[in-house]
């Protein structure tokens, strides 16, 4: 029997001996290698926090105490530990595990986590919740160096080192460090931290020093001159300055110096942070050697790290038009919020290093910085996933739209985006950037659009635009254009109003319908704000019916948007059909399979036509207009 398999719940891990311990990081990092090369997934990170995990199981209970993970993609091995190992092959798969924490998946997961740096701020509201009812369990937020480039955790760090409340912080740094911990100083008070003694000593000796009169004065006075004394030899730590009892740095990869430090901050009455060494990609020498291409994968041979080409797609035809602008106007720059490659600008970066910004995980930062640098006369264009350009909003409305400023943003993976589920489908941008006065809002279908429509957002619009594209490739649909709005087929029976990559659904709905004798008028929008509403009109006042399809959520979507509009001229309309995300959030799982969940499928959307138009049986093939 293989030590993985006496695991079956972190009670387990507790039992086991020293000497298991290897072993069992080793077969955890081969479950997690094997998993992901079929599934797809974030392997680098989880790789690099095997030790951490196992530890931290060793010393908390996660069953009562809280484990945050910040971002939430490390979360692989704390799942194999926690009564998920059987189902583990289902992960990222439609309701199977997923590659996130999720509290209904089990009482182990604290809170869904999926967007950086808000560990902290969650974890102290989690304390502070604790004292106030007076409960007693642990609260453990364990964050990567990544999201310390997020202005989020340091509002967290700086009001959880300002409080009593006992929390502790887990900065996982497997590549930069805030402070810079060098010569012999540094290393010798890594070793005093890490020994029991030292924190029992000095928390004895503070309550020692209050109880007797000027005992305070005493202390304070102690305290200074320490202090001053250890930082004109070594400025020791911001986190120290802050607050927090500093423990550290620990090889993130030695289980028992781990142990040890976990149990000194569990046991320092206080805010502690625990700073631990750790190697992304740890254990795979592939991962290792490229642990960015690992970061997230789609699948890969784990014989031989080879990862399939992922083929042209709507981010690298964004990056390589974005080239090309940039190459005949120089005030044309890029910025990313720590997504590079993500977001098809690793050549833009490579070709003009000077004019490539990546800020961190700060895109609030990115949208204030952008409408400034518009404002002096630049054309900034901010890619960005439309998730993460949600922690932009004040920005985008404060310091871009409000003096019109013109920068692009081009927002990536616009819709459902599959496997990562809930907290990354693009499903609210079409609600919030359409609700942006001044705001510019493109959505191209096809790679051809998408190029047109940047160069139309760069060159030719004045105030902030938006291009909004999904993740992946063009489906039937490749022509090409920068038009407000086009008729893509003619019918007298339907109209069929949508937007982006939805309009291939909407071609093999009307295709479907055809059979029944049904035509489908198919209006598709390349602008959504601001509307041509004049071909929408035209349409509905001919067929007297109208669905309206999207990847959207429901409220404040381009559908509710066109009901209004016709209301108001006194567009008569027999049927008006809305068929979009609804009022959810949308689980992990293939685009297509959400797509059924959601009922906006080439299937649901005929089904909604002929239950409209009451065809409840085969009336056999009917011609219908050719696709204009």
């Amino acid at each position: 029997m293989s030590v993985l398999d006496k695991i079956s719940s972190p009670e387990d891990v507790k039992r086991l001996h020293e000497a298991e311990l290897t072993e069992l990081c080793r077969e955890l990092r081969e479950t997690v290698i094997g998993t992901t090369a079929k599934t797809g997934g974030h392997l680098s990170s989880n790789l690099g926090v095997v030790e951490l995990t196992v530890a931290i199981h060793r010393v908390f209970d996660t069953s009562r105490d809280r484990l945050l993970f910040d971002v939430g993609h490390q979360s692989y091995i704390h799942k194999l530990l926690t009564g998920r190992r059987d189902d583990f092959g289902t992960l990222r798969s439609f309701g199977g595990v997923s590659g996130f924490p999720k509290p209904s998946e089990s009482v182990h997961d604290a809170f869904v986590a999926g967007h950086a740096s808000s560990a902290v701020s969650t974890g102290l509201g989690m304390a502070r919740a604790r004292t106030l009812l007076h409960e007693d369990y642990n609260v453990i937020a364990v964050v990567g160096d990544g999201a310390l480039t997020g202005g989020l955790t340091y509002e967290g760090l700086c009001d959880a080192g300002a409080s009593p409340e006992p929390f502790i912080v887990v900065l996982n740094d497997n590549g930069m460090s805030i402070d810079k911990n060098v010569g012999g100083m540094a290393l010798y008070l890594s070793r005093l931290r890490l020994r029991h003694g030292y924190v029992a000593f000095k928390n004895a000796y503070r309550r020692f020093m209050k109880r007797f009169s000027g005992g305070r004065w005493l202390y304070s006075i102690l305290h200074r001159v320490k202090q001053t004394v250890k930082e004109a030899i070594f400025h020791c730590s911001v986190f120290e300055d802050m607050g927090f009892v500093y423990i550290g740095p620990v090889d993130g990869h030695n289980i028992k110096s781990l142990t040890a430090a976990l149990k000194i901050a569990r046991d320092a009455g206080g805010p502690a942070l625990v700073h631990v060494i750790t190697t992304k990609g740890k254990g795979y020498p592939y991962a290792e050697a490229n642990p960015d291409a690992f970061h997230g994968v789609r699948g890969f041979d784990p014989a031989t790290g080879a990862i399939p080409a992922s083929g042209e797609s709507f981010s690298t035809v964004f990056g390589d038009e974005l080239c090309d602008l940039a190459a005949t106007d120089e005030r044309v720059f890029a910025v990313t919020a720590a997504m590079p490659s993500g977001t098809g600008l690793s050549e833009f970066a490579r070709r003009y290093p000077g004019r490539f910004f990546d800020v961190g995980i700060c895109e609030g930062h990115a949208a204030s910085m952008s409408g400034g640098a518009a404002h002096r006369g630049c054309v900034p264009v901010f890619a960005v996933y439309s998730t993460f350009l949600q922690r932009s909003y004040d920005m985008i409305l404060q310091d871009i739209a409000m003096g019109r400023e013109h920068v692009v943003l081009a927002v990536d993976r616009a819709g459902l985006s599959g496997e990562d589920g809930e907290t990354h489908q693009g499903s609210m941008d079409v609600s919030f950037l359409t609700s942006v006065p001044n705001m510019t809002v493109w959505s191209p279908a096809s790679f051809a659009e998408l190029r047109e429509m940047l160069r139309q957002a760069v060159r030719r619009e004045t105030g902030p635009v938006a291009v909004r594209y999904p993740k992946g490739g063009e489906g039937e649909y490749t022509l090409g254009g920068a038009a407000p709005v086009r008729l893509v087929r003619e019918g007298r029976d339907f109209t069929l109003v949508t937007y982006g990559i939805s309009v291939n659904t909407a071609l093999r709905a009307s295709e479907l319908l055809e059979k029944r004798g049904v035509e489908v008028e198919i209006v598709k929008l390349g602008r959504i704000k601001p509307m041509d509403f004049g071909p929408i009109e035209a349409s509905v006042r001919r067929t007297g019916r109208l669905l309206v399809l999207e990847e959207a959520v429901a409220t404040g979507c381009l559908g509710q948007q066109i009901a209004a509009e016709l209301a108001a001229r006194g567009v008569p309309a027999k049927t008006l059909i809305l068929k979009n995300l609804g009022d959810r959030f949308i689980p992990h799982g293939r685009v297509e399979e959400l797509r059924r969940l959601c009922g906006i499928d080439e299937e649901s959307v005929a089904e909604a036509i002929e239950a409209d138009l009451g065809i409840v049986s085969d009336t056999g093939e009917t011609d219908g207009k050719d696709e204009t």
